[in-house]
């Protein structure tokens, strides 16, 4: 049950632009069964947010990786695994995209959408 946070990513200089598409890797089994170690997640920043979409927030400094849930008109970042505690948030302002695609080959990868 290790779980390694997404440290603070450092901009990377070039024409891409921040709401731009882009990857990250899923760290630890906080997402597990869904998502395994080391699962290459394509995040899209201009994504419309949806209860139960799974997205990347940013919780005191630190990016998450998370399933976003509404629930009485409150905010939160839930685990899929149990081991994990949900962490209430203040706002979508604390999101940085939502997942799209997932997977490791182009034969596996998921696509996400949420309706």
């Amino acid at each position: 049950m290790s779980e390694r946070p997404i440290s603070q990513i450092p901009p990377i200089e070039g024409s891409c632009s921040a709401r731009e598409v882009f990857a990250l890797k899923a760290l630890g089994d906080s997402m597990e069964p869904e998502f395994k170690h080391d699962t290459v997640l394509i995040i899209d920043p201009e994504a419309v947010v949806k209860s139960g979409a799974y997205v990347i927030g940013k919780v005191e400094g630190e990016f998450i990786f998370r399933q976003f849930m509404i629930h009485n008109d409150k905010f939160y970042l839930q685990p899929l695994n149990e081991l994990y505690e949900t962490i209430e948030i203040s706002g979508l302002d604390m999101l940085e995209g939502v997942v799209v695609q997932a997977g490791n080959r182009r034969k596996d990868m998921k696509k996400y959408t949420y309706a």
